[in-house]
Formats: C-alpha cells, structure tokens, sequence
C-alpha cells in the first residue's frame, strides 16, 4: 500500500492546544504553516508563520481551525482565507462550536469542504496525539483526512456535519458534570475528617472511579490549577450545551447547576484556572480555608 503523501496544512490558532496539534502534524511530514492572532504565539513554534490567515492557507489542502469559540471561527472564516485554499480543500473545524453553527459554516465554505471535529482529551492528548476526536462530515472527506487524523488521535465518525459538536457538547456535559461530583465528594470527605487523597486511592477501580477522578482530583490535591483546558471555556461549552437543550426541549438540571458554579468561579476572577479549580468555588461557597487539607 502506498503512503500517504505530505499535506499542505494551515493551523489557524496556535494556542494551548493548536500549538501542539501544528507541531504533532509537522512532526508526520506535514507540509505545515500557522497563523495566530497574536504573532508572538506562532512564532514560538519554530514553523512557518504566516502574517495573516488567507496567506497560511494560500494553497492548502487542508485548514485547520482551533480557536476559542464559534464566534471566533466566524472572524477567521471572514477574512476569506477558504478562497485562497485549494479547489478540492477542506476546511477542518477542530474548535468546539454550535451544531447549528457548524452547519451554517458548512454552507458557506461550499464547495469546499467541511469537517467539524472537535476533541476531547486537554493539552496533554495534543501534545502527546491521543486525542478523541468526535467527527461530523462525509465518511469520503474524512477518509482523505486520515493522515491528519493519524497524527492528532483517534477519530470516530459521528455522523453528519453537526454531529461531531453534538458529541463534543455531550462530552462536555460529562467533564464539567464529573468534576463538580468529584469536587464536592473531596469537600465533603475533608469536612468530615476524611483524607481526600486516601479517599481517592480507596474507591480507585471501583464504580466511583474515572480519569477525571484520577486526572482532575490529582490537580485538586495538588492545588495545581495550571490551564489544560480553561474554566471560562466550560463555561462556555455548558451555556452551548443548554441552547442546545433549549431548542431540543430538554431539561438538564445538572448541566444547570454546573453552569451555574462555573459562571460564578469566573465572576470571582477564576476563568483563567484548569476547570478542575471548580473545587475553590464549592469551597468559598462553603466558607471552607482555599486549599485542600
């Protein structure tokens, strides 16, 4: 079987996570260029910077996008840069979006293609490709990007364009749900006179157990706050998931109540910390010392 042949990619958005994802696909022979809002964050790469996004995608096969929210993808979008991309290239939504956005961006990238694919699995997964990947598009579209997707993780196919933000809200609803649970249960063990630690390792490989419990509760006991995925982006999956919900008419009383504990971790200044930090907010509202004892 014959190898695939080097791609010509534009990486639109280097941040905590594209930087390592643009690295991971130059690493696999990629033909890479990248561009970022601030310059300073391409440059540090080491790989072609482009000064704007329509001259990183001059002539690519494929554009990949990952930036903070769906709003942010539109700007990229209107600087016109899939006219300057190749007459069979696809444009790869990696960010995590509205499905109806998804949809709409679909549309006007025609006849370009579009993929949205957005991931779970933080800074380390990008850094290290063992990113999950939740797909929405063509299977034939998706099987040309098979040697993007081989660099970044593991990509399912969902279903249609769409499909792939729908997982991904899903996702979302499961992370920022879980890390409330195992917030509470280590202020609720600590409270009691319990170590939270040796609470953690006592229901490791029980039902309680999860690599958010291992993963997150680990940062939690270490105070290590340290962004792999920001808390004012949970914020903003859990408000999409709710529209999401809204329009769907469903009711989701914890994705509610999570929401509503990370809006006020923000207000209170902490949006920038790894969304493990929710443990500060439950502990303020508790009138509980900042730190796990």
């Amino acid at each position: 079987m014959r190898e695939a042949l080097p791609m010509r990619i534009a990486v639109l958005g280097t941040g905590i996570m594209g930087r390592w994802m643009a690295c991971r696909l130059a690493d696999a022979g990629h033909e890479v260029t990248v561009w970022n809002r601030n310059p300073v964050r391409a440059a540090e790469l080491g790989l072609p910077v482009a000064t704007s996004a329509p001259d990183a995608a001059h002539g690519a096969d494929v554009a990949l996008l990952m930036v903070s929210d769906g709003p942010a993808c539109d700007a990229v979008l209107e600087t016109g840069f899939v006219d300057t991309m190749a007459q069979n290239g696809t444009v790869l939504v990696m960010s995590s979006i509205e499905p109806w956005r998804a949809r709409a961006q679909a549309k006007k990238v025609s006849p370009r293609f579009y993929v949205d694919a957005p991931v779970s699995g933080g800074e380390g997964g990008a850094r290290n490709g063992t990113l999950a990947i939740m797909a929405g598009g063509e299977e034939a579209v998706l099987n040309r990007l098979a040697p993007v997707f081989a660099a970044l993780g593991r990509m399912t196919r969902i279903g249609d364009i769409g499909a792939g933000q729908l997982a991904k809200l899903a996702n979302q609803l499961i992370v920022g749900v879980t890390i409330g649970a195992v917030s509470e249960a280590f202020v609720l063990a600590e409270a009691g006179g319990a170590s939270p630690a040796r609470f953690r390792d006592a229901v490791a490989g029980g039902f309680a157990d999860s690599r958010i419990l291992r993963e997150h509760g680990q940062r939690m006991l270490d105070e290590n706050f340290v962004p792999g995925g920001k808390s004012a982006i949970q914020l903003k999956d859990l408000r999409m998931i709710l529209q999401e919900a809204k329009m769907l008419g469903l009711s989701l009383p914890m994705t509610e109540a999570a929401a509503a504990l990370y809006r006020a971790l923000c207000e209170a200044g902490d949006g920038d910390l790894d969304h493990a930090g929710l443990i500060r907010q439950i502990r303020r509202d508790s009138a509980l010392p900042g730190t796990v004892q």
